[in-house]
């Protein structure tokens, strides 16, 4: 069997990508865990901050997490898959409607702040939508109690 370079180098991509990532979007509020070799010990730090960029896919996938420290805003580049990154844990949903959040960047205190997604337009719709599902199977199974009611009554009036 014959390879082409392409298929010899998904091979080795696909090997080295995570598969257990959650669904990051711009906005949110992520705890990173990264591996840090210090001479012979490994240690893992986590990285606590904003995801305000994502770029590439794949195995190139990167994200860029801004947070405060003493004042002064501190943005890293993270390779997804890489292996320095141990973990990647979303701590809160953010409600952003920019692909970048470098506006950010001239943000002071609380207006730093972004909405929490549960808050936004979008978890309205859903709301209204899980509650129309609700009100529909409950209305389905207040039907079918009743379908039932009838055609126990209708077999104890044949008898």
């Amino acid at each position: 069997m014959i390879m082409n370079k392409q298929e010899i180098l998904e091979g080795v991509v696909a090997d080295q990508l995570k598969n257990e990532l959650p669904v990051l979007t711009i906005g949110d509020t992520v705890n990173v865990h990264r591996r840090i070799i210090e001479g012979e010990k490994e240690r893992i730090q986590v990285y606590q901050g904003v995801v305000i960029a994502q770029a590439g896919s794949g195995i190139n996938q990167s994200i860029t997490v801004r947070r405060i420290v003493a004042n002064e805003g501190v943005e890293i580049v993270f390779p997804v898959h890489s292996p320095r990154v141990a973990k990647i844990e979303i701590v809160r949903r953010g409600d952003a409607r920019r692909a970048k959040l470098y506006y950010l960047r001239k943000r002071v205190g609380r207006k730093r702040r972004l909405r929490d997604r549960r808050r936004g337009l979008d978890a309205l719709l859903v709301q209204e939508q899980t509650q129309a599902d609700q009100n529909r199977k409950a209305q389905e199974a207040a039907a079918a109690v009743a379908a039932t009611a009838v055609a126990e009554g209708g077999d104890e009036a044949a008898e």
